[in-house]
């Protein structure tokens, strides 16, 4: 795996701070281009619905800012770049490709556990999107304790419990940068379709049965696929249904 840093890609490394997201959201009108930030600590760290989201020092906190041109839909498929890229950095460090699968729709698994998330967040401009925010959270050396943890929800691992690797925050990063450059790149050039297929040929638990929660509805049915816009695509009882944001439960 290629691991120089990306050409034209900012690098702002912050010893504390808020939130990456909200930092890199704050620096957006004063950049040129699209930077990394890398928080060793943050103070509100939250992930998706408001939820906090424990910031032990140590464990990598980033965002990586863009500037996209697409529409807000294909805008939000970055999460998909965002997830591929994880996985490719961690196999590269631990050198365990098979350990990691990825969990729709944000989640990096590490043995089946959940070791790694992202949150994407947005400043918009009239109907399009201005700044792009790819906050991704990665428990390198700790993890939630238990408690912590929504009933039914997965539990959480970190890399260092489950390989004995300690990797740093920095050189987290070092890896990965460039992978998301090598997908955000095939995106831009090729579409959704390369990563669709890739992320389902990582996907867990397809062709099982699962459930997924959206605001007030609770859905079961078989995961499928995903469609050519990111849709989770559910065999249910009553026939395919595509749902577009939800939290999935295995």
């Amino acid at each position: 795996m290629d691991k120089r840093w990306p050409e034209g890609i900012g690098r702002h490394v912050l010893p504390v701070t808020d939130s990456t997201n909200a930092h890199a959201l704050r620096e957006a009108p004063a950049l040129q281009g699209p930077a990394w930030f890398l928080g060793l600590e943050q103070t509100a760290g939250r992930g998706r619905r408001a939820r906090a989201w424990a910031s032990p020092r140590g464990n990598f906190y980033g965002t990586l800012l863009l500037f996209p041109k697409e529409r807000a839909d294909q805008v939000a498929l970055r999460s998909f770049a965002a997830a591929l890229a994880l996985r490719e950095a961690m196999a590269s460090l631990t050198g365990l490709p098979e350990a990691f699968a990825l969990k729709w729709p944000n989640d990096v698994l590490l043995n089946g556990s959940k070791v790694a998330g992202i949150l994407l967040e947005a400043s918009s401009s009239g109907a399009g999107v201005q700044a792009l925010a790819i906050g991704i959270g990665v428990n390198l050396i700790a993890h939630p304790d238990p408690s912590m943890i929504e009933p039914g929800a997965l539990p959480a691992v970190s890399l260092l419990s489950e390989t004995g690797l300690r990797i740093t925050p920095e050189g987290f990063l070092d890896a990965l940068a460039p992978a998301y450059a090598r997908w955000e790149a095939l995106f831009t050039a090729q579409g959704f379709a390369p990563l669709r297929a890739e992320w389902l040929a990582h996907a867990a638990r397809i062709g099982e049965t699962i459930r997924a929660r959206t605001g007030k509805d609770t859905f079961h049915g078989v995961f499928e696929t995903i469609d050519s816009q990111g849709n989770l695509i559910l065999a249910t009882a009553s026939g395919p249904m595509a749902i577009p944001a939800a939290e999935v439960f295995f």
